[in-house]
């Protein structure tokens, strides 16, 4: 009997981060791109935090520059970059003011340990931006068979809430409809695109009370993200 493929501890299967390297893969990513681009430029003079299935090479034709960041790479493992960890993440609290997940939930129900983490680093008002796989869009048949799950964003808007981030109240529709080219067209509301962005806020004063949430600071004298 088949059986799916084990999930990574960053909540990914094997497959699906090998999907995101597809050439289906690399068009929805670059597609992607100038929306990740202006999200960690959201909130200019504080650091970003960018999580991806893959990342462009630091020295490609894309490069650009983007300020004081973080960007971890999935692997089987966790993430890897400038610093090779899972979770919890090994952030200070409240150091970041945005954060991009992009692309690394295999579905909803791995989301509420990195969604916990994330609140955690997020300054108050600060952003999270999730950008995940559309599951009205004909692009669907590409990613079949790697694990890959699509969750609706009503879904998605009641993991943020949960853990703590206020989402906004319409999503944004990105990457090709079924053809594997570069579509930088940014859309409302999903529609037929590949996939879609909820932006989120960590609010200053929840909506709802809150447990209380560790705090994670760096030893005196260790160098900063």
């Amino acid at each position: 009997m088949a059986t799916m493929p084990l999930p990574s501890p960053t909540g990914q299967p094997e497959a699906a981060l090998a999907w995101f390297r597809s050439e289906a893969g690399l068009a929805l990513l670059g597609s992607e791109r100038e929306l990740v681009d202006g999200a960690l430029a959201d909130r200019p003079g504080q650091p970003w935090l960018w999580l991806a299935p893959t990342l462009p090479s630091p020295d490609g034709p894309e490069k650009r520059s983007l300020g004081r960041g973080l960007a971890l790479e999935a692997n089987g493992r966790g993430w890897s970059g400038a610093v090779t960890c899972g979770l919890p993440l090994p952030l200070p609290s409240e150091s970041f003011g945005v954060a991009v997940l992009q692309h690394v939930f295999a579905s909803a129900s791995h989301a509420t340990g990195l969604l916990d983490e994330v609140h955690r680093v997020l300054v108050p008002g600060g952003h999270a931006w999730l950008i995940v796989l559309n599951p009205m869009a004909p692009y669907r048949w590409r990613w079949r068979g790697t694990g890959l799950r699509a969750p609706e964003p009503v879904t998605w808007r009641r993991q943020l809430r949960a853990a703590g981030l206020q989402p906004d109240p319409v999503s944004r529709g990105l990457g090709p409809i079924w053809r594997e080219d570069v579509s930088t067209r940014v859309q409302h509301g999903p529609g037929l695109r590949a996939a879609y962005a909820i932006r989120a806020e960590k609010r200053a004063l929840p909506l709802t009370p809150m447990p209380r949430r560790r705090e994670l600071r760096l030893a005196q004298g260790a160098p900063a993200a």
